[in-house]
């Protein structure tokens, strides 16, 4: 018996998750992206003869990858346990390198390319709730994945990283959008109107590249041990936890699977109704706050304040930044988080909306003084893991069975009993 047989391999363990966590990475740029293209979609899609663009259509085009979250997430737990967590994995891939491509080039070889027009504007809208099917996928599974193939021992640690991931495939597409517009011209004119022809494509694409090393990648990783031996494979998923944790250990946790595989079906509030009211409220409480509005129209919010377009890209960089440094610094040390700025900004969506801080300021005077830095920093941070909320209430349903595992899963490991 070789040494990794008998104490498992770190490096193996390591290589896998972070396989997984581009999943998490992933649901990050897709989700951000559009905030460098959307000025450039309102004016492609203005020049339209056939119908008017309107700001509501505008805010539905910027958000619709929403759509694509709820129904992603809907199906998430479905085809995690009909495909596996493996190939779930490999179809969000698939839709995220689908919605790229498309998103680029919405004419798909049939309507005239860079004519503007309400058939190119459907099929634009399809290829990114597409994308958004993924996000919800990504949401759900790769947690689950890294989650599964993990050692209890530091399970928690691995999956906060896909949290991290997120944040920072946001700032990712950030910097790309940013140079992706540096490069369209030499004046402020030239750039915006490379922008309305070519450039909004151009960061559409750019999602294509990490999409495809997300699926070629995701090839070559084994199936978590809890789903090779729910579907009877037992030998494969000794294999596999024996490459990660050693044969002694493989064999106990193994058992241990084993006596849990036939799971007794649970009443909705097993863990309790608080727990998922909880969980429920965040999710919910994280959108209605208005951070999707940040995300998406980040350079315009930046321009309306007086900052140039170069300036207002580069500007949203930096606020990615500072999302790592806040997100960082609140899973080392969750007391000392800081309090984000009020800001108010106005934006379209159907109408002019106005989003003000004034809301959560509100709130958070009504919590004590101790907890309000806590859970000011925690609606700012957390605000992407559940994406489907903003655009319509209804997206709870879709939201609610993701929320009730993740805040079920919190619980079982902060106990130190979670399933291997």
């Amino acid at each position: 018996m070789t040494k990794t047989q008998e104490t498992g391999s770190r490096a193996y363990l390591l290589s896998i998750v972070l396989v997984a966590i581009i999943g998490g990475l992933l649901f990050g740029y897709d989700t951000a992206v559009v905030s460098g293209a959307e000025q450039a979609l309102d004016q492609f899609f203005r020049s339209a003869a056939d119908f008017t663009y309107t700001p509501w259509m505008h805010g539905f085009t910027a958000s619709s990858a929403l759509v694509g979250c709820v129904i992603g997430g809907a199906l998430s737990g479905l085809l995690a346990s009909r495909l596996g967590r493996k190939r779930s994995l490999v179809a969000a891939a698939v839709l995220f390198f689908v919605s790229a491509v498309g998103s680029w080039r919405p004419e798909s070889g049939i309507l005239p390319y860079g004519e503007a027009s309400l058939p190119l504007l459907a099929s634009f809208n399809i290829y990114r709730i597409l994308g958004g099917i993924g996000v919800g996928l990504a949401s759900a599974v790769c947690p689950m994945y890294i989650a599964e193939i993990s050692p209890a021992k530091i399970r928690g640690t691995l999956v906060s990283c896909n949290q991290f991931a997120i944040i920072f495939g946001m700032l990712v597409v950030y910097f790309v959008n940013y140079l992706i517009r540096n490069q369209l011209g030499d004046t402020g004119e030239a750039i915006q109107a490379a922008m309305v022809s070519v450039g909004w494509r151009r960061m559409f694409l750019s999602e294509a590249f990490p999409a495809a090393t997300f699926l070629l990648l995701i090839l070559f990783v084994p199936e978590t041990p809890r789903y090779l031996t729910l579907t009877g494979r037992d030998q494969k998923a000794l294999q596999v936890l024996t490459r990660i944790n050693g044969a002694a250990e493989a064999r106990t946790i193994h058992t241990e699977i084993r006596r849990t595989v036939h799971a007794k079906t649970e009443r909705l509030f097993a863990y309790g109704a608080a727990v998922i009211l909880i969980g429920i409220l965040l999710s919910f409480f994280q959108q209605a706050i208005g951070i999707n509005v940040v995300l998406y129209y980040a350079p315009r919010i930046f321009e309306n304040m007086g900052a140039s377009g170069d300036a207002s890209m580069l500007q949203t960089v930096v606020m990615g930044i500072v999302n790592i440094i806040v997100s960082s610094r609140g899973k080392l040390n969750p007391s000392p988080m800081y309090c984000p700025m009020a800001t108010s900004t106005t934006l379209s969506f159907g109408g002019t909306a106005r989003i003000s801080a004034r809301r959560s300021s509100f709130c958070l005077a009504l919590l004590p003084p101790c907890k309000r830095k806590v859970w000011s920093a925690l609606g700012f941070s957390c605000a992407y893991k559940n994406a489907a909320c903003s655009f319509s209430l209804v997206s709870t349903k879709g939201v609610r069975p993701a929320c009730r595992q993740e805040t079920t899963s919190v619980r079982i490991n902060s106990l130190r009993t979670a399933l291997p």
